[in-house]
C-alpha cells in the first residue's frame, strides 16, 4: 500500500506484485522444457510440464492419448491438468503447444492472480530447424502445409500472452535472463 507523502516528501509507490508461478507458452522448439527447469533452478521454485504430468498420470504418451481417445478428449484432460498445477505457487509450468488454442485456457492463465504468462516466441523456421530429426516423436512435422497452418492459427493467440520474447536467437540461458529481468525478479 503507498503511503501517505508528508509534507516536502514524494509518495512512495506500492511495490509491482511479483509472480507466484510462472507459465511457459509457445510452438514446438520454442525452448519451453529447455528454459522451463532453468528459470525453476534460478528462482529456486519447481518446473513442471504438463505433458510430462498427463503421460505420467496416464501411463501412455500424448500421441497414445490422441490416437485412443481423440484430440478433444486430450483437450480437456490438459484443461483439468492445467487448472490443478496453476494453482501452485512457486512453479514454472511449461503448457503443451497447443495449449493456448482453448480459450478457458487461455482464460484461466490470464487472470489468475499471480500467474504471469511469458510467450516464447519463435519463428516457423527456427522449429523447423530446431525439431529436425525428432519427426517420429512429432508427427506434425511431417506434414508442412499442416504445421505451417497450426502456426499461423496459433501464434494470435500466443501473443494474448502477458508478455511474449522473441527467442530465436537467443541461448536458454539468455530467455532465462529475459524472463527474470521481465518479471522484476
Amino acid at each position: 500500500m503507498a503511503t501517505d507523502p508528508q509534507p516536502g516528501e514524494l509518495p512512495v509507490p506500492e511495490a509491482a506484485a511479483l509472480p507466484r508461478r510462472i507459465v511457459l507458452t509457445g510452438f514446438m522448439g520454442s525452448g519451453k522444457s529447455t528454459v522451463g527447469p532453468k528459470l525453476a533452478s534460478r528462482l529456486g521454485w519447481r518446473f513442471l510440464d504438463v505433458d510430462a504430468v498427463i503421460e505420467a498420470e496416464a501411463g501412455i504418451s500424448i500421441a497414445q492419448l490422441f490416437a485412443l481417445h481423440g484430440e478433444p478428449a486430450f483437450r480437456d484432460l490438459e484443461y483439468a491438468t492445467t487448472v490443478a498445477l496453476a494453482a501452485e505457487d512457486g512453479l514454472v509450468l511449461a503448457l503443451g503447444g497447443g495449449a493456448i488454442e482453448r480459450e478457458d485456457t487461455r482464460a484461466l492463465l490470464l487472470t489468475t492472480p499471480g500467474t504471469l504468462l511469458i510467450h516464447l516466441e519463435i519463428e516457423l523456421a527456427t522449429t523447423l530447424r530446431r525439431c529436425a530429426g525428432s519427426e517420429g516423436s512429432r508427427p506434425v512435422l511431417a506434414d508442412q502445409a499442416n504445421l505451417a497452418a497450426r502456426y499461423a492459427r496459433r501464434l494470435p493467440l500466443y501473443r494474448t500472452a502477458h508478455l511474449s520474447i522473441p527467442v530465436d536467437s537467443l541461448t536458454p540461458a539468455q530467455v532465462v535472463d529475459a524472463i527474470y529481468c521481465a518479471a522484476n525478479f
